[in-house]
């Protein structure tokens, strides 16, 4: 294993034991650290003042812990950070997006740690400053922005914020002319809001005591916040409400889900009285979502076993499924992932073969064509247009060795015009690196793919250091994009590995389906299996490999601690959600109802309740030898709650049976992003870098 002789030898923090037992479908278990989790835990999310203080404490001397144990990489954290911030371009700026007389863009000054979001004439011309996030935030120990959203008009924008890092945001409203905020203010919802058509009113979902965004409003300017209007309630716990807007501002979108099906209602924006209309019932494991073409909407639908979905369209009149008629057809492997209209237009994002393209198609001729892009593995970002008169629309590209290129495209001409690059300030050859594309073989017969990226110069011999990243659930697909964070360990001899593991969709849907409910355990033996190919290889060798994963990701870290130790020479655990059982019995707890369709529900189905008893990282700790752990989490995490990990670690030091540090970093600031503000996120990552450093016994400045 790893040299963790490198820590200092610290008493770790002593975990008081309180048993509290659960029989669930006949299985009794006990909860030695259960009170970790505090009472109050939703007060505390909005004012952590009011967190016990034996529970303070505990994680205080936590702190203190990992502190002293990292006491000698503090040097190493600071050039680590100077070196990542010295990749940023620090008075970084957007390219203005088009949307009538004007183009809104965001942009950075120097130092600061918030984005400012400004407007131009349409066609250039000087910048007028309309929010700036560094003065928002200023003397706040947390602060994120949530979406900034101009009027149809152009003469105010709705803006929220966040500044404990529970993410309930508070809405207010901003004169574009003045720049001074009206006495709107709309507390606890989802961050964001949607205009109506005349520019005098918006939608907004609020966000309930247990932190689920399940009723939509109508604000009308000039009211208070009581009078606001219910417009549309979701009964259901399991699913979340959501809400946007039409790009011709007609249509009010109402999208109600959970993790496999869907349910959108219409309003009239031009209509404050109009009241909500649905467009199809739920179905269970039917998904479709909306998006205006004058006199049709477009359908992106898994409909009718379309399980990598296609393309349907509707006239906007009579929106119903029996008035569906095909566009795209589906096709197996070929995963449709967003779809956008124009005027002449439709256009979408698909991915095949674990690589992405975007796929434009005259809507007079059916002519179609693809952007595409000849790296080994890459990333492509549809951005569109707001546009809907539009013959450009806007796509981001990058690879692991490529910074981030964005780029105009005319539809019709198909000219592309690069708009930016991303600057490296400090200077960046990506000639200097090799990117990579693996296959590793899953103990099924499947192949996981696995990016890789590292210095020209790395031998591989089987030396070299190895940090492996992985995530595998909900259907997110991490994408081989550039990273400038990573670039510090490629250039101290590391290989940098993403693993593409089933729970993602990297493969089309099927490769998710894999990786959730009953066939949740694919994910780690897909992870694993890429650390033995990595080796098996010759790329490094299991004590150097160092594994990281944060939220599901921190999950499949304890997950693969448990399964398979000894293929790890440590673990980065980020707001890891480790405790499944527990929450997943916990149907007041945020995302338990929503997530029920993701991991099973152990309440109502013995079967689910056992399946995820095998797994579940807490209740699997048991006594064996453990690679060092680093667990990283935030008080005010709404989303994975801090006691997860805190009860983890406490299990983990009373029965691994080795001299290995188990840590845990806790921020008593922040909640599951982490510290708000770019330079502040840096620090962390630094952080995280210097432990997987100090492992390998590369800590040297």
């Amino acid at each position: 294993m790893t040299n963790t002789s490198r820590f200092i030898t610290l008493p770790a923090p002593q975990s008081a034991k309180h048993p509290v037992s659960d029989t669930r479908h006949g299985i009794t278990r006990v909860d030695d650290y259960a009170w970790m989790r505090a009472e109050n835990w939703q007060e505390v999310f909005k004012d952590p003042s009011t967190l016990d203080p034996a529970i303070r404490s505990h994680l205080e001397a936590e702190n203190t812990y990992q502190s002293a144990l990292m006491a000698d990489t503090k040097a190493l954290q600071a050039k680590l950070f100077d070196e990542m911030k010295g990749r940023i371009k620090e008075d970084d700026s957007s390219v203005p997006s088009k949307d009538g007389p004007y183009a809104y863009g965001t942009s950075y000054k120097t130092g600061g740690q918030h984005p400012r979001f400004f407007r131009t004439p349409r066609d250039g011309g000087e910048q007028t400053m309309l929010l700036d996030g560094d003065l928002e935030g200023d003397g706040k120990a947390y602060f994120s922005l949530g979406s900034a959203d101009h009027s149809p008009d152009h003469s105010k924008m709705i803006w929220g914020f966040d500044d404990k890092g529970s993410e309930f945001y508070t809405l207010k409203v901003r004169d574009l002319t003045t720049r001074a905020d009206a006495d709107d203010l709309v507390s606890d919802t989802s961050g964001g809001g949607v205009w109506n058509a005349h520019s005098n009113g918006f939608y907004y979902t609020r966000v309930d005591a247990n932190h689920r965004p399940s009723r939509l409003f109508y604000h009308e300017l000039g009211q208070p916040e009581s009078t606001d209007r219910l417009i549309h309630e979701e009964k259901d716990a399991g699913f979340f409400l959501g809400v946007g807007g039409s790009s011709l501002d007609d249509f009010i979108f109402i999208d109600c889900h959970d993790h496999e099906t869907s349910e959108v209602w219409l309003l009239d924006a031009r209509n404050a009285a109009s009241e909500p209309k649905l467009v199809a019932a739920r179905q269970t494991g039917v998904e479709y979502s909306l998006t205006e073409g004058g006199d049709v909407f477009y359908i992106l639908t898994n409909a009718d076993g379309a399980k990598d979905f296609k393309i349907m369209s509707t006239p906007v009149t009579t929106p119903e499924p029996e008035n569906w008629t095909e566009v795209v057809a589906h096709k197996a492997g070929r995963l449709l992932l967003g779809h956008g209209a124009y005027k002449d237009h439709v256009v979408w994002l698909e991915r095949e073969n674990s690589l992405p393209r975007i796929i434009i198609r005259n809507r007079h001729s059916g002519e179609e064509h693809a952007i595409a892009f000849d790296e080994e593995a890459f990333s492509l970002g549809l951005q569109g247009s707001p546009e809907y008169d539009s013959e450009v629309i806007r796509f981001s590209y990058s690879s692991m060795t490529t910074p981030s290129q964005l780029y105009d495209y005319n539809m019709r001409t198909r000219e592309r015009t690069l708009l930016k690059t991303q600057e490296v300030p400090s200077g960046h050859n990506p000639d200097d690196y090799i990117t990579r594309r693996l296959l590793a073989p899953a103990s099924d017969g499947e192949t996981v793919p696995v990016s890789i990226v590292y210095h020209r110069d790395t031998k591989l011999d089987g030396s070299a250091p190895c940090l492996l990243y992985g995530y595998g659930s909900y259907g997110m697909t991490i994408p081989s994009s550039f990273s400038t964070s990573c670039l510090s360990l490629a250039d101290r001899g590391f290989i940098y590995a993403i693993a593409h593991i089933r729970g993602g969709k990297d493969k089309g849907y099927a490769w998710y389906d894999n990786g959730k409910r009953l066939h949740k355990k694919n994910t780690f033996t897909d992870f694993i299996a890429s650390a033995r190919h990595l080796v098996a290889e010759g790329f490094t060798s299991h004590e150097r490999i160092i594994a990281q994963g944060g939220s599901a990701g921190g999950m499949l870290m304890g997950a693969v601690a448990n399964m398979a130790p000894e293929a790890f020479g440590g673990i980065i655990a980020e707001v890891p959600f480790v405790d499944v059982i527990n929450t997943m019995l916990d149907d007041t707890l945020p995302l338990t109802p929503p997530e029920w369709t993701e991991w099973g529900n152990p309440i109502t189905s013995p079967t689910d309740y056992a399946y995820m008893a095998s797994y579940s990282p807490y209740d699997n700790v048991h006594a064996q030898a453990y690679p060092p752990v680093l667990a990283v989490a935030g008080l005010t995490d709404p989303r994975v709650t801090y006691w997860e990990p805190a009860k983890w670690v406490a299990k983990l030091r009373e029965l691994k049976t080795d001299d290995n540090p188990v840590l845990f970093r806790i921020n008593m600031d922040a909640g599951h992003a982490g510290a708000s503000g770019r330079f502040s996120r840096l620090e962390e990552v630094a952080y995280v870098y210097a432990y997987a450093l100090k492992l390998v016994g590369k800590a040297e400045v």
